[in-house]
């Protein structure tokens, strides 16, 4: 591709609104642009970039045997109430209505399209295992679309979904995806960790995200410090280690006893008044789940997870309750609810707070907290459970063993459905026996577009993104100093022949423009190899090559060119991991 043709409209300054490095060179780079809000056009070296990784996840996936087809994006609200899905997923879900009245969505993701087609064409166990996959536009209504391509609202994913007989089909399924998704990683260029995770809205119960490992990740992955112990999950998923079991009803501590706390809202300021340890308090959480109250109980100095509450208490709608919940249910102003007494019949909490020890919590009156609660005699909880996040001081729950925090990004999910869809769309076989089974499933979710952002995130620096040689706009930059010297321009256009001949992906800079413009949009734009020839060079009979990773550039000669070229390159891509 000549340059000179092409369309890379790059930009000198970093956009206003680009929060993350791979938005900001991504934009800078000419390779997307900002239609509205979470929206973007590819430009053509975004698109290439995209084509790239979507082009080795398909090989990965027709390697496991999955068969590619595509689905609508638009999907009729009547599958989505068969699982339930349409009122729990939520806003993230864009509805609409056609000309006739009829509710449909944007498709955020096809369980129920998949299976609404596989329930109507295989009825014989003769026909399973299968796996069907697509590489598809999707839409989710983020409510804060931020970071580019990392959380817009429109984005490029490949899901996959497997139907199989029984669970020894199904574990079979997620072990081939598990697998694909590493060697597609692997083949793309990224430093990643599969980790535990909740399933969220998909489904089922159990779950890998896979994560690319990045200082700027949103995510933080708890990781155990034994090597032995392969132990990583999600912040979400990430369990406590600690006993289960009801808190005892009798003990020793004394009756509780009200004391004045005037103006103490918070844990640190109840501490400094009542000149106690946040971990000697027991602080209480109100939600609105589906409009009836929820009490959920954790330790002063821990933080409550969202998820794992989510996971347990189920229900669709879980808002955090309002300054007038808060006064409805408790009597008291946000900052004095407690658990003796509260109005709400649904109280949990965190396993911490089963230990035999008088806990502060807030009075349900202003200014005025309770000492000396304990939960099993003062307090009438539903259960004890696993309600915080992990920190960095908990021993590993698999061994025991210290544990550390990683950022990462999710690029890939994995998830065993089990029979949560074939059950609720009444997607059955016939076993050898003639009777009717439900279809075990599996679904398998890649983020296309997003992988790109993240190799950006993972692979910077100062001048501009350093993209793997395989998904990389352009493997390689031919860059042309000729100016008026025709010579230098007719080897030039030789050798760019040469390597389009040879079938290398090469983008030839013949623009009339300035060295040092030249070489900082080469340098910006990411493409991992770069050959200058200039009057100099042409002279002396070679031809300058530089690494945009590691910026070594070393000779090479115009004489025997290609097989130098080739040799030079295979430790480009040998350097990065990567087979030719």
């Amino acid at each position: 591709m000549r340059l000179s043709r092409y369309y890379i409209p790059t930009l000198k300054e970093d956009p206003a609104d680009a929060e993350v490095v791979s938005h900001r060179l991504l934009m800078r780079a000419g390779m997307i642009r900002k239609l509205t809000s979470g929206i973007y056009v590819y430009l053509p070296n975004g698109l290439r970039a995209i084509e790239k990784v979507g082009q080795i996840v398909r090989e990965e996936m027709n390697r496991a045997g999955a068969i590619e087809i595509s689905m609508p994006m638009v999907q009729p609200a009547d599958l989505w109430e068969e699982t339930g899905r349409w009122g729990y997923y939520g806003k993230e879900l864009l509805r609409m209505k056609d000309r006739h009245g009829r509710e449909y969505c944007l498709g955020p993701t096809h369980e129920e399209v998949i299976t609404d087609l596989v329930r109507g064409e295989v009825r014989s166990y003769k026909q399973l295992p299968i796996n069907l996959y697509q590489i598809q536009t999707k839409f989710r209504d983020e409510v804060r679309p931020r970071f580019g391509l990392m959380r817009g609202r429109e984005f490029i994913m490949k899901d996959a979904y497997s139907f199989d007989a029984d669970e020894a089909g199904a574990e079979k399924s997620y072990t081939g995806m598990y697998e694909a998704y590493s060697n597609a990683f692997k083949r793309i260029g990224l430093v990643f960790r599969a980790v535990q995770a909740d399933s969220g809205a998909i489904g089922g119960d159990f779950s890998h995200e896979f994560m690319v490992l990045a200082d700027t990740g949103e995510d933080t992955i708890a990781v155990c410090q034994d090597a032995g112990c392969g132990f990583a999950a999600n912040l979400e998923k990430a369990k406590v280690a600690g006993s289960g079991g009801q808190c005892p009803a009798q003990t020793s501590v004394a009756a509780p006893e009200e004391v004045a706390t005037p103006g103490a809202h918070t844990v640190d300021e109840v501490c400094a008044f009542l000149k106690v340890e946040s971990s000697a308090i027991a602080k209480t959480l109100l939600f609105s789940v589906d409009g009836e109250p929820v009490a959920a109980l954790v330790r002063g100095d821990r933080e409550l997870n969202d998820v794992k509450l989510r996971n347990i208490i189920g229900g669709n709608d879980i808002e955090m309750a309002s300054p007038e919940q808060v006064k409805e249910w408790s009597s008291a102003p946000v900052g004095f609810a407690g658990p003796v007494e509260l109005k709400v019949k649904r109280i949990f909490a965190d396993l911490e707070l089963q230990r035999d020890q008088g806990w502060v919590v807030g009075a349900n009156k202003g200014d005025a907290h309770l000492k000396n609660v304990h939960l099993g005699r003062d307090v009438q909880v539903e259960a004890f459970a696993d309600l915080r996040v992990i920190t960095e001081s908990d021993p590993c729950p698999e061994c025991g063993k210290a544990i550390s925090f990683t950022k990462g990004i999710e690029v890939g999910h994995v998830f065993k459905l089990g029979t949560k869809y074939s059950k609720a769309m009444n997607a059955t076989f016939l076993d050898e026996n003639g009777k009717d089974k439900f279809m075990v499933m599996g679904c398998y979710g890649i983020g296309v577009s997003r992988i790109v952002a993240s190799a950006i995130e993972q692979n910077n620096d100062e001048h501009g993104a350093v993209f793997p040689p395989s998904i990389a706009p352009f493997e390689a930059c031919l860059i042309s100093l000729g100016g008026k010297d025709q010579a230098v321009t007719d080897k030039a256009e030789e050798l760019y022949a040469e390597l389009l001949a040879e079938g290398i992906d090469i983008l030839y800079d013949d623009r009339n423009e300035r060295p040092g413009v030249k070489f900082a949009d080469a340098d910006l734009s990411g493409y991992p190899m770069q050959l200058v020839l200039g009057g100099k060079g042409l002279k002396n009979g070679i031809i300058e090559a530089k690494d945009r990773k590691t910026g070594e550039r070393i000779e090479l000669p115009l004489d025997g060119f290609l097989g130098a070229f080739k040799m030079w390159r295979a430790s480009i891509w040998q350097a990065w991991g990567l087979a030719l």
